[in-house]
């Protein structure tokens, strides 16, 4: 009997603890659902970057991006345009503006050819000095009649052009204010690539746009700036740069300016992935010597450059794979007077390694006339140095009075010559400047013909070419407006343009 007690205690204690062992394993399952289905999880960002204290915290972008914004500004270029005396204008000068300006701007063809046409430009800068002084691009800028610079903040002011330099594609204007906020400028050789940069301006005239990339690659040569003696070595960028973005500002993530944008590669116009900009090193250059002498003074070796390809390589049986190839050397110049030979190849600028002529070019410009730099080559197999001392060169300048007369000439594209007595004369008029061979410059981008006589400019007779140097020096804002003559026709003609 006691047997069988045991034995039903046995069992019932035995379900009683099945039970319990069930009713825990239930539970357990129905905790461990709950906690799978519960939401608001927020995901790990895969990338982080220190904050202002050093701690490690997630990849962002908004910091930085209120910081540079209240430096860079939005520009407005005003250009007012003479056209040729026949009216009629190709469909292709219509294209012209309705890219760069929009569809509204292009020129009624009715009233063309009698009265100065105005167009509207948007460009972007950067505001590098807080007492006004903004870098931007030369093409944004140039033939400006007026200039108008909207901060972030919607204070709009007037602004005059301190000096370009066409060679970099870049400019220096100023606004009348002071304690502004600035971006500073950054050491762009300290740049890498895959690093994180921020692109802001104002595409499309949408301002203060902030878009983020990587720099894609550096010493980029495009082969757009047709001006002589032009420097090339950009920095690329997947950041996206449209039109309106020209002379905005290309950042790093500690807030210094790495870039000025200028160009983009694409077929549509648009952005399609590749951006550049100037580095900073070369605009620091620039506007430095613009400020100080109001002109870029740059340093020349003399020589003429070549790219090394690997087919080069086997055709002049080269020793080394990377670097400038000497092509010729200029007769006096700074390389042939240090010992520089055609077929050097330049592989190093005081320590530096040059991998292709970009780069070199870009060292040496950032150099004034008188400087030495310590050249590396590798002449058959063995490395030589060289003390170079750079020499002056054709210098980028804006028309100035301060200018000689053969520059003068040569910035505006022509020889002025004053008329004689008898040919002002027989015109009925006191003198003036005659245009002859017309080349490229400011007269004949804004369609000036050979044979045009200039009587005045701005407003003031001009008779010869200090009479013209005396004029420009007293222009109003950045605009130059050109009037005259066409041998008998007595007609007067009108042409601006800006500096």
């Amino acid at each position: 009997m006691k047997k069988i007690v045991v034995v039903i205690v046995s069992l019932i204690l035995g379900s009683i603890i099945t039970l319990a062992v069930v009713y825990a394993v239930s539970k357990n399952r129905n905790e461990a659902l709950r906690i799978e289905h519960v939401s608001g999880i927020k995901a790990r960002p895969a990338f982080y970057t220190l904050d202002e204290k050093g701690n490690v915290v997630p990849l962002d972008f908004t910091g930085i991006s209120r910081k540079v914004m209240d430096a860079v500004v939005n520009i407005q270029s005003t250009q007012t345009r003479q056209y040729a005396q026949d009216p009629r204008m190709p469909d292709s000068y219509d294209d012209f503006f309705r890219f760069f300006f929009g569809p509204d701007q292009v020129p009624d063809q009715g009233q063309r050819g009698r009265n100065p046409q105005q167009q509207i430009g948007i460009g972007s800068g950067v505001i590098i000095e807080p007492n006004g002084y903004i870098v931007t691009n030369n093409h944004v800028v140039a033939d400006a009649s007026e200039l108008e610079v909207t901060l972030h903040d919607n204070r709009t002011y007037k602004a005059e052009v301190v000096g370009t330099d066409p060679a970099t594609d870049l400019a220096l204007i100023r606004i009348d204010e002071k304690n502004l906020p600035v971006i500073p400028i950054a050491n762009s050789d300290e740049a890498q690539v895959g690093e994180w940069v921020l692109a802001v301006g104002n595409p499309f005239g949408l301002t203060s746009t902030v878009t983020a990339g990587i720099i894609s690659a550096k010493s980029r040569s495009l082969n757009i700036n047709s001006e002589r003696n032009s420097i090339e070595s950009y920095i690329q960028t997947d950041a996206a740069i449209n039109p309106g973005n020209s002379g905005g500002a290309l950042v790093n993530l500690q807030g210094g300016l790495v870039g000025i944008n200028t160009a983009i590669a694409s077929p549509t116009g648009s952005y399609s992935g590749y951006g550049f900009a100037v580095t900073s090193n070369m605009v620091n250059k620039v506007v430095d010597d613009l400020i100080k002498f109001g002109t870029v003074k740059r340093g020349y070796m003399g020589i003429m450059l070549r790219n090394i390809t690997g087919k080069f390589i086997k055709e002049k049986n080269l020793k080394v794979n990377q670097g400038a190839y000497v092509d010729s050397v200029m007769p006096e110049s700074a390389a042939i007077k240090a010992g520089i030979k055609s077929g050097d190849v330049i592989v190093a600028v005081d320590g530096r390694s040059i991998q292709q002529t970009s780069e070199l070019q870009e060292i040496i410009a950032e150099h004034r006339p008188g400087d030495k730099v310590n050249i590396t080559v590798n002449r058959n197999g063995d490395t030589k140095k060289f003390d170079v001392v750079l020499k002056p060169g054709n210098e980028s300048t804006a028309i100035s009075p301060k200018n000689s007369s053969g520059n003068l000439e040569s910035v505006l594209g022509a020889d002025l010559k004053p008329i004689d007595k008898n040919l002002a004369g027989k015109l009925g008029i006191s003198g003036g400047l005659q245009v002859r061979n017309l080349r490229s410059g400011k007269l004949k981008d804004a369609n000036v013909k050979e044979g045009f006589i200039i009587t005045k400019v701005n407003d003031q007779p001009v008779r010869s070419l200090d009479d013209l140097k005396s004029a420009l020096s007293i222009r109003q804002g950045n605009g130059v407006m050109v009037e005259g003559i066409y041998g008998n026709s007595g007609e007067k003609f009108y042409y601006a343009f800006g500096l």
